[in-house]
């Protein structure tokens, strides 16, 4: 078998990843792909984590791209998935990249357009997930609410 030459960058799900760095953390440069999932793709890829992606032939990149387009159909386990029981369609997927921005835009523009209280709060650019508001996310409110320093001369002793 001819060794292949080195490549500075690899191409996967229309990501460009770094080929000096090893394929565990180049592959956790794609959007949707977190350390667990990763591991599990070079697990079932049968890659070792610590090679180099600019290293592995075609036919492994190729193999890695078939494992995130299908990661069930791979052999991943379901709760790994990042989008369960799709509410277009019911099916389970994994997005990735371009993917899952557009999916999350559309989740936030459907509960906007039901208005249910994660939308309105989306709405008025507030924190959804119950945050306090007094001190944080102010770029609504105006300007940074503090203490008011009493002038040098005017103070009592």
């Amino acid at each position: 078998m001819p060794q292949e030459e080195f490549r500075h960058i690899v191409r996967v799900v229309n990501t460009d990843l770094d080929g000096n760095k090893p394929i565990l953390s180049a592959l956790r440069k794609i959007k949707g792909v977190s350390f667990m999932f990763a591991q599990a793709l070079c697990y079932i890829a049968k890659i070792p984590t610590g090679e180099k992606a600019g290293t592995l032939p075609e036919i492994q990149i190729e193999k890695i791209a078939a494992c995130l387009r299908n990661p069930v159909d791979s052999g991943m386990p379901e709760w790994m998935i990042n989008r369960r029981k799709d509410p277009e369609d019911g099916k389970d997927k994994h997005l990735v990249a371009t993917d899952l921005v557009y999916a999350r835009d559309n989740d936030i523009k459907m509960m906007q357009k039901i208005k249910c209280y994660r939308g309105i709060r989306h709405m008025y650019h507030q924190p959804v997930r119950g945050q306090r508001t007094k001190a944080h996310f102010r770029a609504n409110k105006g300007k940074v609410v503090g203490v008011k320093r009493a002038k040098a001369g005017s103070r009592k002793t």
